[in-house]
């Protein structure tokens, strides 16, 4: 059989870097408990009409379709999630009676997009979410309090781990329709889609958009340029906005709401959370604050964590269910880190022992000892084959096991010895006593 091809935008990391992977996941699940959010999972797929009824519906969506459907039945009536937004929203409307609002969820899941497969950008990545869900209403201070949430556990990746560290930009889709309407702009959707595209195809070419595709006055696209390019670590954004000359309702009820969410931000983590009025985020979905993240260093990537508030997302009619979260792209994180070699693990493999083995007539020796280790949280495996011991020691090297076991030996202790590889120290030893040091004992997120 030929050497198959990889299928590009679904990428797979070897052990060493799904090690790295693994420890980031659980990193921000442990933050995300810690702050009371519950655990979810939803399906992969959704209806097709739900996918495609709200937000960018632009984005490819992958169709599922039966390879042998039964006659009559629809084909393209479902599709991979392109998100865990639209899905949850869904979850909310199924399960509400059971549900006691607001209700906190976290979600680390796989999503499906049909991106054009670059660096960072792929059309199979693992997702981690982070919710606040409210009946009825949903207070502003929860705007503040799933970017700090966010900001600890991406902060906690970067002491613990090496990732670098990050800055959330913020803005509120209020302060810029109202900010439109104030110029007499009535599709402000329209300006915010063409506003999104402002770091990737530049100020000139998005003036054009809006003078040549909207029909917008010179003047007015110059001050939503104007608007676009105000950014502050601090309140003093709102005069900016006001020296522009706008007025409208709106406006001032965004631009209260954005001071707040900078205010309370800079109280607890100075200049890490700014307001940034170029951010739009292009689903239609977002009614208040939206965030976007970049990564110190990485900046070409995008935006690495992005979300915000959804009034009217979940909704069944009698009941609306409005929502704020934010969403980080672990993929788009660690397909660049783990890529380039900035983070790698200490070894490649969970064990911490190997258990040589003298011959194949003492391996149930060996195997006796691995149980004891194993009983004792020391991950161990024992030699695949009765080779020369220095094999077995070269083995466990390529491998970066850390520490060979022998069952026998003059020096040995009541179960043997113990030899550290790596320095060459071996020392008589005990199964129900011999602890590796703790660095050892579980593979490391290093830095590259």
């Amino acid at each position: 059989m030929a050497r198959p091809k990889p299928l590009s935008g679904f990428p797979e990391f070897l052990p060493a870097g799904r090690i790295v992977e693994q420890a980031v996941l659980d990193s921000l699940r442990d933050t995300f408990e810690l702050h009371g959010f519950a655990s979810v999972e939803t399906r992969a797929v959704e209806p097709m009409d739900a996918l495609t009824r709200k937000g960018e519906i632009t984005k490819e969506v992958y169709v599922v379709r039966r390879l042998h459907a039964a006659e009559g039945e629809a084909a393209d009536d479902l599709g991979l999630h392109f998100d865990l937004t639209v899905p949850f929203a869904r979850y909310v409307l199924e399960n509400a009676g059971h549900l006691a609002f607001p209700f906190r969820r976290y979600q680390i899941q796989k999503v499906w997009r049909g991106e054009r497969p670059q660096e960072g950008r792929y059309r199979e990545f693992c997702q981690a979410d982070i919710d606040i869900v409210g009946e009825g209403s949903l207070a502003e201070h929860h705007d503040v309090e799933v970017a700090l949430v966010m900001l600890e556990a991406l902060e906690r990746l970067r002491s613990e781990l090496g990732v670098p560290p990050v800055t959330i930009h913020v803005n509120n889709r209020k302060l810029a329709e109202g900010f439109y309407r104030g110029l007499g702009v009535e599709d402000h959707l329209a300006v915010l889609q063409r506003v999104d595209k402002l770091d990737k195809i530049g100020p000139d070419a998005v003036r054009a958009l809006l003078v040549g595709e909207l029909g917008l006055p010179g003047e007015a696209s110059d001050k939503c340029l104007a608007l676009a390019g105000i950014t502050s670590p601090d309140e003093s954004f709102v005069d900016a906005v006001r020296a522009l000359g706008v007025r409208h309702e709106l406006l001032d009820e965004g631009l209260d709401a954005l001071a707040s969410v900078v205010r309370a931000a800079a109280a607890v983590a100075p200049g890490r959370v700014v307001a940034d009025l170029k951010i739009a985020r292009g689903l239609d979905y977002y009614t208040g604050t939206v965030y976007e993240t970049e990564l110190a260093g990485y900046e070409r990537l995008g935006s690495i964590c992005s979300g915000g508030r959804y009034d009217s997302l979940a909704s069944d009619g009698k009941t609306t269910y409005p929502g704020v979260g934010i969403s980080v792209g672990v993929t788009r994180i660690l397909g660049v880190l783990i890529g380039r070699g900035a983070l790698t693990a200490s070894r490649s493999v969970p064990t911490c022992v190997l258990v040589a083995v003298d011959s194949e007539e003492t391996r149930d020796a060996a195997l006796a000892v691995a149980r004891r280790l194993r009983a004792r949280g020391v991950p161990t495996e024992v030699a695949p084959r009765a080779d020369k011991f220095g094999k077995q020691i070269r083995f466990a090297d390529r491998r970066g096991i850390p520490f060979v076991w022998f069952t026998g030996g003059d020096a040995a202790g009541p179960d043997g010895s113990v030899k550290d590889i790596r320095t060459g120290e071996q020392l008589p030893a005990d199964a129900d006593r011999w602890t590796p040091p703790p660095a050892d004992l579980r593979p490391r997120v290093i830095p590259g």
